[in-house]
This record gives C-alpha cells, structure tokens and sequence, in this order.
C-alpha cells in the first residue's frame, strides 16, 4: 500500500532540499533518492497518511489542472535541455509534484518508457492530462531528434493558453457572481420580508396594486413550496451543467455566446488566440499541415471555429491555400486571412500566426482590462433596479393609506 513520506535530501551542490513523495517503503525512498544524485537526510512517514482525515471531492480536489501540465512541461523542457536523461527528469518531476494524481500519471509514464515506450506513446496513454496537441509536439520532437526545443516550445505555449484562459475566467466571474447575488437576495427577500408586509398589510382591508399583489403570490409560492424551490435551484444548476457538457448544448452556447453584446466579441477573439497560437506552434514543430488542423480543430474551443477548421482541412486536402478557404468563414477577420495569405507566399505561415496569436492575445487583455469598469456599474444598475422595484411594490399601498389619511 502507497504511504505518503516526507523527505529531506541535499544535492550535489550541498543545498538541502524537501518534499512528499509516495512509495510502498521508506527504503523504497531512499533508494529513489539516491538514484536521482541526492543524499537522504531524513526520510519519515508523513501525519497525513498515519491519519487519512481529507475530504475528497471527486472531479474537484483531484482534478490535474492545465496549470499543472504547463509547469510540468516547463520543467521538463529546462531538465532534457539541461542533458539530463528522461528518466532521471521524470524521476525528479514525480517527486516535486505535489499533485498526487498528476504523481500517479508521471510515474505510470516513467515505466513505460522503462519497459521501451517512446515518451510519445507513453504520453498517449493519458488523454486526459496530455492532450493530441501535446502528443503530436513531443512525438514530432522525437522523430526530428529536437525534443528539449519543442517542449520550450510547448511549454511557451501551454503557458500562455493557461494565462489567457484565467483572464477570460476573471472576465466571467464577475458577472455570474453578481446574478448569483440578485438571486440570493431576491430569494432571502420572498422569505423572510415580504411575508411581514402582508400581515401589515391584511390590516388595511383594501385591494391591493396589482404589483404588490404578483410579489405576494410570488412570496407565497417561495415560503409555502420551500423545498420545491430548493430542488428547482439544484436542478436548474445540474441540468445547465449537464446541458453545457452535451455536444448539443455546447453548440448553442458557443453559437449564443458569440451574439452577446461585449463577450461576444470577447470570446471570438479568444478562440482566434487559440486557433492561431496552436496551429503555428504545431506547424513550427514539423507537425504535417493536415494533422495540425485536425489537432488545432479538437483544440478551437468553440463550436462554429472547429466548423471553419474542418472546412479549412478539407479545403487543403483538395490542395486550395489555407487563406482562400479562411476567408470564407466570418470567423477569421480579414486581417488574419490576409496575413496567412502573405504567410503562404513567403513560406512563413507559423511566423504570421504568431505574430496573430500575439495580436490578438493584447487586445483580448485589454478588452478584460476594461471589462470590469464597464460592468460594475451596469450590474449595479440591473441590482438596484431589482431590488428597488420590489421596494417599490411593497410601499405602493403605504402611499394609498397617506392619500386616504389627507
């Protein structure tokens, strides 16, 4: 059984070193240690796994993130670079890793390259964590015999779609953090305020306006249909993630997406980033042109851009340029048909769609930059007009009362 140990080791340089690793002994570690080039300090089981007391979540906490992929490929790159072997590195990236799963997967890759797998294959193994665009740069590194250049490469490149992609996140989070709030409170006022009006205002034995008579049905339902309204919020919340997870759903999404005003045009130029970064560093790395747009049309990220890359892929397998085919699709901004065309004529299409790529990330972090200026006071807005109409409705009839009064 897999303990977790805790480990103390210096390397050739004297510097100490520390982390966590898991092995069925401590010997088992020790020996690891030494097959690396460190000296064992002190190897001791760790308290966390004499006391196994964490909750995990499934699909949450052991979930390998593309943040880990990208610092592991980074790290790798430098290491190979460095002229370490590949199982020396991949030796020492399962023990820093401090992603236990992503520890498991390394490890699981380190023996198959023992048992004769070319690193390629034994990535392969691992869709999950290694996708067909990590496969094909490292595979066509191999075969070329440039391997540590093209995992610089790849690593260049992971870590920019891991930056974008957490400025696109901050974009979105905002906004759903705001409607998660209207809803909140809306729904804490239905229970627990306006019930107290209605008493006060059964008192006044006259009919009410008709807007405060919706908002006492609707308070009605929340308080008498408690439970039903709980199970309505969890199952509208399962069934959009659902929904967003099916092929059908993530095609309307995707489709709606690109028709909102602001994000839309937000999420076109993302998946432009995408399209352009992974195209040319597919096409930089040897990868065959029709390869790079089946892994680059898997990777697009948005429905109507894997369309037009698929168009595209077929387009050049009847020999057409990739430009005469890109124009055809409203996805690709001129700009960028215009500079793959100049791109072909010069032999320098990964050049261009960098040079794209580096384009369009700037005006996507710029347009983030600006995003949270212009919504916060359009949310604010749409929150206090909500709850100011609610208020609204509730002191209408006080405003009967003070007329009957005068």
């Amino acid at each position: 059984m897999l303990e977790t140990y805790a480990y103390k080791a210096r390397d050739k340089a004297g510097n100490v070193l520390d982390g966590k690793v898991e092995a069925d002994s401590q010997e088992l570690v020790v020996a690891r240690l030494k097959e690396m080039g460190f000296t064992p300090v002190s190897v001791t089981k760790s308290k966390s796994s004499l006391a196994k007391t964490e909750i995990k979540i499934p699909g949450l906490t052991d979930r390998i993130t593309p943040k880990d992929v990208a610092v592991f490929c980074r790290q790798f790159a430098t290491m190979i670079s460095s002229g370490l072997t590949l199982l020396r590195a991949l030796n020492i990236l399962v023990v820093q890793s401090e992603n236990p799963n992503f520890q498991k997967v390394l490890q699981q890759v380190k023996v198959d390259i023992e048992r004769g797998s070319s690193l390629s294959a034994a990535l392969s193994k691992h869709p999950k964590v290694f996708d067909h665009l990590f496969v094909a740069m490292v595979r066509s590194g191999e075969s070329g015999g440039v391997l540590d250049e093209v995992l610089l490469r790849l690593s260049n490149t992971l870590e920019k779609q891991v930056e974008i992609r957490r400025k696109m996140k901050s974009a979105m989070t905002y906004p759903v953090a705001v409607l998660v709030l209207v809803i909140l409170i809306l729904t804490a006022m239905m229970i627990f305020v306006i019930p107290t009006f209605k008493k006060i205002f059964a008192s006044l034995h006259g009919q009410l306006p008709l807007p405060t008579r919706i908002l006492m049905a609707v308070s009605h339902i929340f308080v008498a249909y408690l439970p039903l309204v709980i199970l309505f919020y969890v199952g509208a919340t399962i069934g959009f993630i659902r929904f967003r997870r099916s092929k059908r759903g993530r095609e309307i999404l995707d489709r709606l997406v690109l028709k909102i005003p602001i994000f839309g045009k937000l999420a076109h130029k993302y998946a432009v980033v995408r399209f352009s970064r992974t195209l040319a560093s597919l096409l930089r790395s040897g990868v065959p042109i029709l390869n790079s747009l089946s892994i680059t049309a898997e990777a697009a990220g948005n429905v109507k851009m894997v369309e037009a890359v698929s168009d595209i892929e077929v387009g050049v397998k009847q020999g057409e340029p990739l430009a005469r085919r890109m124009a055809l699709h409203p996805i690709f901004p001129p700009m960028v048909t215009q500079m793959v065309s100049v791109g072909e004529e010069t032999g320098g299409v990964d050049d261009m769609l960098d040079k794209v790529a580096s384009f369009y990330e700037s005006e996507v972090e710029a347009m983030v930059a600006s995003l949270s200026s212009l919504l916060e006071p359009v949310l604010i807005v749409i929150l206090g007009s909500v709850v100011g109409s609610m208020v609204i409705s509730l002191y209408l009839p006080m405003f009967n009362v003070y007329k009957l009064i005068n």
